[in-house]
């Protein structure tokens, strides 16, 4: 499981290892791991270390100062490495000597902006070591030039523990900032480096490990992987049938979207539930595509016996049906006009696990916010929401979120793809997760397990292509596959 931690609890660990080791050796590991990873990508873009162009950006502190060492590390192997000074009076000392021992150059960026710009139009390599991990507010006006002439570079550009500009703990983007193509990070990664906007300007991540003692219980978010997704699969034992494995309920379509209907039902039957029973008015197109569902039109209080439910997809204004799902005592999954419909008294009264679906329009209605403040700040939305409704919530978008109902930490879903966004692809997963609900999943693990199969079922169904909603749910046997190595 890949874990990140909040800016306070990466310092507080840096002040306690520091006190236990020589004065500099910290900057100097990460120096180092900074320097091998950025000789590793010269390697394919300029062919070796020795006579390639490498420009430093540098601020004042810490973060300029790992980029200077690292810099030096890679001049002392023969590239050409110069250092652009935004505060030359302010850079770190210690670092400036020893680039200047490698053979490194300086230039003061502010007094010789032209000739700042033409190196890094000549770069081989850029080294963002403009702001570290405490910056807030995006890119000072005097960086932003050195910023652009990187973006405008053929340069591979690499951040130093995150790129410039962006906030470290929530993943917001709030004005300027370095677009980088590889981030290095040291000691744990940080929020922004996996949460959308910003993450999307960190390129491929690499963490250093620096040895700093991480409170084990301390991450502020949780990124599953393989493994830890194959080890909440629910597998059929001999002795299981389909009431065992658990039977997911469905309440959704209408007669304006009968679609929804099936897509939901299509992503319940492979979330590895025994059985899906259907309420609603679509059963007759639930039946003609999947004759395995028990269709009934007596309601949700009258349907049968189910341990989850899910309901709103496609549902219209049928807030009847909504409320009598919400009343039962088994879990239940809310999703699409269900949010809307759904009374949020209701909701908080549940006493059995609810998880709420929300894409960031709905999640901005549920909060009376705009669009736009839930899409630039993503984290603080997903917890919002989950403290307000008392309820697990999971928060659709590029970078999908779930946050529980008692706090933790949120955990991101690391797969997924761009051609997710297509109609119908929602439904589909809150049958799969519904599905994982009532095969005895918590809420959390439901939905961290199934964003994470329906956006590794997302990649395998496009493939690079336009891909619809029908395909994500025929891929996600192979997603299950993928996942427990089968």
């Amino acid at each position: 499981m890949r874990t990140a931690y909040s800016v306070e609890t990466v310092r507080n660990a840096e002040r306690e290892l520091m006190a236990r080791l020589p004065e500099g050796a910290l900057m100097q590991r990460a120096a180092a791991g900074l320097a091998a990873a950025c000789a590793q990508l010269l390697g394919r873009v300029a062919g070796r270390v020795y006579g390639s162009r490498v420009v430093l950006l540098v601020g004042s502190g810490d973060n300029g100062g790992d980029a200077l060492y690292a810099g030096a590390r890679l001049a002392r192997r023969g590239a050409g490495v110069t250092a652009l000074l935004l505060a030359p009076e302010r850079a770190h000392g210690g670092g400036l000597a020893a680039l200047r021992r490698a053979g490194g150059r300086t230039l003061d960026a502010g007094a010789a902006p032209a000739a700042a710009t033409e190196r890094i139009a000549r770069a081989d390599l850029v080294l963002d070591g403009i702001v570290g991990i405490g910056g807030r507010g995006g890119l000072r006006k005097e960086a932003v030039p050195l910023a652009d002439a990187a973006a405008r570079s053929r340069a591979a550009v690499v951040a130093v523990d995150l790129p410039s500009g962006v906030d470290a703990d929530t993943g917001r983007v709030p004005g300027d900032v370095v677009r980088a193509d590889l981030t290095v990070t040291f000691g744990a990664h940080k929020p922004g480096l996996l949460i959308d906007p910003a993450r999307e300007y960190a390129g491929s991540v690499r963490l250093v490990d620096i040895g700093l003692p991480l409170p084990r219980e301390g991450a502020e978010l949780e990124a599953l992987q393989h493994a830890d997704v194959a080890r909440l699969l629910p597998v059929p034992a001999a002795e299981s049938d389909k009431y065992r494995r658990g039977v997911v309920g469905i309440a959704a379509g209408s007669a304006r979207y009968p679609g929804a209907a099936v897509l939901a039902v299509a992503g319940a039957l492979r979330g590895g539930a025994g059985a899906v029973r259907y309420v609603g008015p679509a059963g007759d197109a639930v039946i003609a595509r999947f004759p395995e569902t028990l269709v009934s039109d007596r309601g949700p209080q009258r349907a049968g016996r189910v341990q989850a439910w899910v309901v709103g997809p496609g549902a219209g204004d049928d807030a009847a049906t909504v409320a009598q799902v919400l009343a039962a005592e088994v879990p239940v999954l809310i999703d699409a006009d269900g949010l809307r419909l759904a009374d949020a008294d209701a909701v908080r009264a549940r006493r059995a696990p609810t998880l709420m679906t929300p894409h960031a329009g709905e999640a901005a209605a549920l909060l009376g916010v705009a669009r736009e403040e839930v899409e630039g700040n993503r984290l603080a939305s997903v917890r919002e929401l989950a403290a307000r409704y008392g309820a697990t919530v999971l928060l659709k978008g590029s970078t999908t979120l779930v946050a529980g109902a008692r706090g933790g930490p949120v955990r991101v879903n690391a797969t997924g793809t761009s051609w997710l966004a297509t109609a119908g692809s929602g439904d589909v997963l809150s049958g799969l997760a519904g599905s994982l609900l009532a095969a005895g999943l918590s809420a959390v693990d439901a939905g961290s397990a199934g964003a994470y199969l329906h956006g590794l079922a997302g990649r395998f169904a496009a493939q690079g292509a336009p891909a619809g909603a029908h395909d994500v749910a025929e891929a996600i046997p192979r997603a299950w596959r993928d996942v427990r190595g089968d």
